[in-house]
């Protein structure tokens, strides 16, 4: 199976307290989230333009890089892989919440990287959990799958 680039939108830059999201109706980025002092994101976060998940939003991506974007920065990714997670919201409904990772097609220092470390998975899954419990949410990872299933499980709004 040959893997096509992914057109990935940024929201939130790597290094940021602030959480922004695309708001489809306005077209703006919307601040929604100021994160406690001293947690950033650890990658750029966005969404992978076109693609629509089981709620009907565009699907989650980290974009892991030696440089941070800007929120609406739009990126060639090519897709290494993705963490398989349920989300449980404050009202106990449970929804399913993969978050996909990345790498910039231009990237020079992850141009022969085709794999994620398992302690490179294990810091992304803490973040979400804390991130999550913020808001009185529970973050379930539930496993990491490659480049190549992850990918399967893609849906784009043309298809």
């Amino acid at each position: 199976m040959i893997i096509k680039e992914l057109p990935v939108v940024i929201e939130t830059p790597k290094g940021s307290s602030e959480k922004y999201d695309f708001d489809p109706v306005t077209r703006f980025f919307v601040l929604s989230k100021i994160l406690p002092a001293g947690m950033v994101f650890p990658y750029d976060v966005g969404f992978i333009y076109g693609s629509r998940g089981e709620d009907g939003d565009p699907l989650d991506v980290l974009v892991i890089s030696e440089f941070k974007s800007f929120p609406g920065c739009l990126i060639k990714c090519r897709l290494l892989g993705a963490i398989k997670a349920e989300q449980r919201e404050r009202d106990g409904t449970a929804v399913r919440n993969d978050r996909y990772i990345a790498v910039p097609v231009v990237s020079k220092a992850f141009k022969g990287v085709d794999v994620v470390s398992t302690q490179t998975i294990r810091e992304i899954e803490a973040f979400f959990v804390a991130y999550h419990a913020q808001d009185g949410k529970q973050f379930s990872p539930l496993g990491y799958i490659e480049a190549a299933p992850a990918y399967e499980q893609i849906k784009f709004a043309d298809k």
